[in-house]
């Protein structure tokens, strides 16, 4: 029976390898929570024979595809020379106030005994 893959992967960059993958993993994990989108993760491992007597060189990249990020917006007007405004140019503007309504005492009802 062969060994399990898990022991390879630790075996990568000192243990380094798999514990990114596992960060990597759990950062996907969230993104997709949050945003709803799918995202991957792509592990790929070399072998690669060194010399005859059976030493292998491992290699491991690790790829990690995150859901996109939704774009940022604004609504802005073009002015006649050229700039971005968020008011609209062609459009009246109200002077508006603010009115401070003063508080009122509440009135108490005694119940019918």
């Amino acid at each position: 029976m062969s060994k399990p893959i898990t022991d390879t992967l630790h075996h990568i960059g000192n243990g380094f390898f798999i514990s990114s993958a596992s960060d990597k993993l759990a950062e996907l994990v969230q993104k997709v929570n949050e945003s709803g989108k799918t995202g991957s993760i792509d592990l790929k491992i070399s072998v690669k024979k060194i010399v005859k007597n059976g030493a292998m060189q491992i290699t491991g990249k690790l790829k990690a595809n995150m859901p996109a990020d939704e774009p940022m917006e604004a609504l802005l007007f073009a002015t006649e020379d050229g700039t971005l405004t968020p008011d609209n140019p062609h459009q009246q503007k109200l002077n508006l106030t603010v009115v401070e309504e003063a508080p009122k005492p509440l009135k108490t009802i005694e119940a019918n005994k």
